[in-house]
């Protein structure tokens, strides 16, 4: 049978279905080349969401409206040499020797060694037959092949003659009982892993290195029985954050904890942001709303988040607690959809921009409380209507299928249009939960390092120390000072005022005058 035969043979409703079929077998290839493309991005691609706008042609250059920006007072000009008829900048080879250390800067706390350059011309002159009349001085940053040092304590034994008793003063208290782990070693540690991402297997080379002997899973003792040493200031932190007035909240995975062989679970740490910049890492084996519920407990306030439907449901569940998502999630769908509907997502990325436009605005002219709501509610509330209502009437007048990624974005950001405004009515709440999802890079970071934790219990001292790390990060403590302080000072601190340990009232009430090691206090300098 020929083909213009079985095509006579179909009927109507043949030809139907398989035009019907060839839809479905285009839109299905559609969505197959769009999930291609972003794997292709997510691999090769530029993963950022900045727009990068092209100039205005109408638009005049800000070269020539702005007026030229003057030097800094304390810079003094770049020296001249006369050339001829006119003058030119001193070569950088031609400037004195003094200046070599122009651009090396370093706190009084670095360690400096003096080293004196002989000078051959006096090598054979008498004293008196010369003067010094200045000195050049040259700055070089060197490094030595290891940082560890050994802190050998002499205890002088004396005995008594008139009672023949013999005394000798103790050893200084250490962290860990009949542990020769200095308290500089233990933060060194744990500052090590969680901010500079280095596993501990790196750094029990690098103590092999260095000439040390040290089994590495005394290392990993350590670090837990710190971790276990710190977890009331946690749990004060913790608490701390759960008494803002606007939370914000996220989760993020990490592998943790014996699956089958071969094989680990998947955990996830749930960080929670508070609105005195302070954050936690509590971490579940679970992604379940129960978590939710037990992290938040009866907090009373407003929850902002992405769009992760537990948290929807924890918020109409409670009492209280008012619910507000992320802008920055919303534009993402956008942005995705912009392969496919690339015009339609520049209207909507035009007006999302706009709303960041106003906040940037507001910060610059750093508005008080009730300005920010006042330029909210006049400024960005127009943009907010808008940009719904453009949105509805896109999707009646715009024929596009269902699996469109653009329509896809339009009814996540429609069907959140409520927890998308809260931001409107109260000044405190942000855009978005990019504050959050900074501090979460290290544990991202991390992952890439150390990889995983070998169980739940260790990738709970993760979240601990995590969560102290990223609090003093954001309070402008320096997280070695303050964990070589409170690991002295929390033995005898108070039970009821561990509170005064989080990092946040630390820096009011210890950091002027803080413990330190036998190392760092006076702070050694050479010459």
């Amino acid at each position: 049978m020929t083909l213009e035969e079985r095509a006579a043979r179909l009927s109507q409703a043949d030809v139907i279905a398989l035009l019907q079929r060839q839809e479905a077998l285009q839109a299905q290839n559609a969505e197959l080349q769009r999930q291609n493309e972003w794997f292709k991005r997510q691999l090769f691609g530029r993963k950022s969401e900045r727009r990068l706008l092209t100039p205005d042609a109408q638009q005049l250059p800000l070269a020539g409206i702005l007026p030229a920006r003057e030097a800094p007072a304390e810079m003094p000009p770049p020296p001249t040499e006369t050339v001829k008829a006119y003058q030119r900048r001193t070569r950088f080879s031609a400037l004195p020797d003094a200046g070599e250390g122009r651009a090396l800067r370093f706190a009084a706390s670095v360690p400096v060694q003096v080293i004196a350059v002989p000078n051959p011309d006096v090598a054979t002159l008498a004293p008196e037959a010369y003067e010094v009349i200045g000195e050049k001085v040259t700055y070089r940053l060197a490094q030595q092949p290891g940082a560890y040092v050994v802190l050998k304590y002499v205890r002088k034994v004396i005995k008594l003659k008139d009672t023949a008793q013999i005394r000798c003063p103790p050893a200084p208290p250490a962290v860990f009982e009949k542990s020769f782990a200095d308290v500089s070693l233990l933060a060194g540690l744990l500052i090590d892993k969680f901010a500079y991402h280095l596993p501990l297997y790196r750094q029990h080379q690098r103590l092999t290195h260095a000439g040390i002997t040290l089994d590495r899973g005394t290392l990993t003792q350590w670090v837990h029985r710190t971790a276990d040493l710190l977890t009331p200031i946690y749990h004060a932190l913790l608490s701390s954050i759960l008494q803002s007035h606007v939370l914000t909240m996220d989760e993020t995975p990490i592998k943790a904890g014996h699956k089958s062989k071969g094989k680990l679970q998947t955990g996830y740490f749930w960080p929670i942001y508070g609105d005195q910049d302070e954050i936690a890492f509590p971490f579940a084996a679970t992604r379940a709303e129960r978590v939710v519920r037990e992290v938040l407990g009866s907090f009373c306030g407003t929850l902002l988040t992405d769009g992760y439907a537990v948290y929807d449901r924890f918020a109409r569940s409670m009492e209280g607690v008012v619910h507000a998502q992320c802008w920055a999630h919303t534009r993402r769908q956008f942005v995705e959809a912009q392969p496919v509907e690339p015009e339609l997502v520049a209207q909507a990325l035009e007006q999302i921009g706009t709303l960041y436009t106003l906040e940037a605005q507001g910060r610059e002219q750093k508005l008080t409380a009730d300005a920010k709501l006042r330029q909210r509610l006049v400024h960005a509330q127009p943009v907010v209507e808008q940009f719904f209502t453009w949105l509805e009437r896109t999707l009646r007048d715009v024929l596009l299928l269902p699996s469109n990624p653009f329509r896809q974005a339009a009814h996540y950001a429609l069907d959140r249009r409520a927890a998308l405004s809260v931001f409107l009515a109260d000044p405190i709440v942000p855009l978005d939960t990019n504050h959050l999802e900074r501090q979460i890079r290290p544990i991202a970071v991390g992952r890439k390092n150390w990889m995983f934790c070998w169980t739940e219990v260790g990738a709970r001292y993760v979240g601990i120390v995590q969560s102290l790390l990223a609090s003093c990060r954001l309070q402008g403590v320096d997280s070695y000072v303050y964990l070589v302080d409170v690991l002295q000072r929390i033995d005898t601190h108070p039970a009821f005022a561990v509170h005064l340990l989080t990092p946040r009232l630390w820096k009011q009430h210890f950091a002027a005058n803080p413990l330190r090691s036998a190392l760092d206090h006076p702070r050694q300098e050479y010459g």
